[in-house]
């Protein structure tokens, strides 16, 4: 009997580690960006430190509707925002650049967009391009993120007004609302 004991502690020990390791991919199924303040800006430099472009920062909660509709902020040596529409859902980002004129974005280390979802938790799991909407040429390897900030490059990609590409990503649910 003592070693019947043993074994049903060890199962349910098991069976914890089990539960355990299944919980975070749990938590990520109810994870959404729905309800989060957001921060966007458009940031451009070769070395971090020193910036060429710094835009304004602009915040909103993110829900139903476009989020955010950049337009120029005035030029910081020779680079400016291109207008952009922004469109923020519970796990995908759409970008489109329908108000813009046709034109090339400035070529940098970085050129892009910073979209700061706040907190000190690792947000992302995953970010992936969805290659059936997007017709613009954004890579994942162009993505990436840092806690609860996504970074955007689009350093030297050519645009007109049907680009357009969205990322789909994968939430750990961190810093949940």
């Amino acid at each position: 009997m003592p070693h019947l004991n043993g074994l049903i502690r060890l199962c349910g020990a098991g069976l914890m580690a089990v539960a355990l390791l299944g919980a975070p991919r749990a938590l990520a199924a109810d994870a959404t960006l729905m309800g989060r303040t957001v921060t966007l800006r458009v940031l451009t430099y070769d070395d971090p430190n020193a910036p060429l472009f710094e835009g304004r920062s602009y915040a909103t909660h993110v829900g139903d509707g476009t989020e955010f509709g950049l337009k120029t902020e005035g030029a910081q040596n020779d680079i400016d925002v291109v207008p952009i529409r922004v469109d923020i859902g519970p796990s995908r980002i759409e970008f489109s650049y329908e108000t813009a004129q046709p034109g090339e974005l400035a070529t940098a280390k970085f050129n892009g967009y910073v979209l700061d979802f706040g907190g000190d938790c690792n947000l992302f799991w995953a970010a992936r391009v969805d290659r059936d909407y997007s017709d613009f040429p954004v890579t994942e390897k162009r993505v990436f993120f840092e806690k609860g900030t996504l970074y955007v490059d689009v350093s030297g990609l050519t645009y007109d007004r049907q680009s357009r590409f969205a990322i789909d990503l994968e939430l750990s649910g961190c810093g949940s609302t």
